[in-house]
């Protein structure tokens, strides 16, 4: 992503991405990854004794949570795919939580699903047009999204929900009245199963039993929609011919309208797509988290999501364990969330001594020093007190965004057009 706008390069650009283009990483050694990972977190958690860190609870509370932010970032994986910057995820969102509670009171949930999916598209479109129609800087245009979106969200509810009907049931000028629950279900016996061996405490065993638990209990039908837009989006972007010719307008739109590719429609696509996903990320803020429409209720998770998808490198894999991270960080200030951040302190400190490890070995002795530092300081910290501050629990879900995007940065690869001013007829 880049905060300046220039004019498209001349086609020596790079090819796009072809269907068959993997990650770069063997699908055994992230198997390896996470099974490590599994492991120091069960040390971490028999050594504590903070059986929250993996319990079923908090598993459910972070998919609840990361399920908006990875809508989000999803949205701004197509719209940047397409080479469309997209600041605007958040107006897009504040957009989708006012509809869904606006005809969700009114009406039933599934209306006010497909309302706030709506209001999202209309945002996505005013970006769309600002952009891609009239050349506006995609910065600029974000920023103008969402302001313009906070600003009628406000207006339409003292309009909507300050008296008449609406305010008989609840309503006032910061928030909708009560909406009706959208289904939320469990797998029949598999959590009870899952439950029971996770109260043993059992090492990495009950761990799993937890994690699973948590992905099978208590889920929203919205929950199931954003899994299977996520391996939707990966598949229609990777494995067909459509997601090719639209990454090629993110990698070069002047060869690809000299290949016949229509731009600016794939652009639109794009971004509509893109304002839809943000709307549905905030109706389910309106419709599952709260049951109502709220005031400021996104809350920055536009933007959270626009780290998670940074920190994916533009890619929904990645992106999804992105979205994990930042709901699971954030899940942590419902659940016991000062001692479970103390035992992360122990975890964080073993992270460090084998960063620093590393970058020793690689010669990058700088780097390498700084986090033997950090790692002793994190010690220090941990053998010195006994519970991390609410204050600090309440932060740490935007220290996790700020570490993960300073960690990942040096890996990066956004999309070579992303951002750019493009003309039609540049190609011919």
């Amino acid at each position: 992503m880049t905060a300046t706008m220039t004019d498209t390069p001349p086609p020596a650009a790079p090819k796009a991405d072809s269907p068959g283009t993997g990650s770069g990483r063997s699908l055994g050694r992230i198997l390896t990854i996470l099974a490590a990972g599994l492991a120091l977190v069960a040390i971490v958690r028999i050594i504590t004794g903070a059986d929250q860190l993996t319990s079923e609870g908090q598993i459910s509370a972070a998919l609840g949570l990361a399920v908006p932010i990875g809508l989000a970032g999803l949205a701004g994986l197509w719209s940047e795919r397409s080479g469309v910057v997209n600041i605007g995820l958040e107006g897009m969102m504040i957009l989708g939580t006012f509809g869904a509670g606006w005809i969700g009171w009114q009406t039933n949930p599934w209306l006010g699903l497909l309302c706030g999916i709506g209001f999202g598209v209309l945002g996505g479109l005013v970006h769309a047009i600002a952009t891609v129609t009239f050349g506006v800087d995609h910065i600029v245009s974000g920023v103008a999204v969402n302001l313009l979106a906070l600003g009628a969200t406000q207006y339409l509810a003292k309009l909507f929900f300050s008296d008449g009907k609406a305010a008989d049931k609840g309503g006032n000028p910061k928030q909708s009245p009560p909406v009706d629950s959208l289904p939320n279900f469990d797998i029949p016996g598999l959590s009870d199963a899952l439950h029971s061996v996770e109260k043993h405490h059992w090492f990495v065993i009950s761990d799993i039993a937890g994690i699973l638990g948590g992905l099978v209990t208590d889920l929203s039908v919205v929950t199931i929609l954003a899994v299977v837009l996520f391996i939707g989006s990966w598949w229609v972007l990777w494995r067909t011919s459509f997601g090719l010719r639209l990454r090629s307008c993110g990698e070069n739109p002047i060869a690809a309208e000299s290949l016949g590719v229509n731009v600016y429609r794939y652009k639109y696509v794009a971004v509509a797509i893109s304002g839809g996903l943000a709307g549905l990320g905030g109706a389910f803020l309106a419709l599952v988290t709260s049951h109502t429409y709220l005031e400021n209720q996104t809350g920055g998770r536009g933007y959270i999501g626009l780290a998670a998808m940074i920190f994916g490198n533009w890619r929904p894999g990645g992106l999804a364990m992105g979205a994990g991270l930042f709901g699971y960080s954030d899940a942590l200030q419902l659940r016991n969330g000062g001692e479970t951040v103390h035992a992360l302190l122990l975890l964080l400190f073993v992270l460090l001594v084998g960063l620093a490890g590393w970058k020793l070995y690689k010669k990058a002795m700088w780097q390498g020093l700084t986090s033997a530092v950090v790692a002793v300081l994190v010690l220090v910290w941990y053998l010195t007190t006994d519970e991390v501050p609410s204050d600090f629990v309440g932060a740490t879900p935007y220290v996790v965004t700020l570490l993960v995007l300073s960690l990942s940065a040096q890996r990066l690869r956004m999309p070579k057009a992303d951002g750019m001013r493009y003309r039609k007829g540049q190609g011919k």
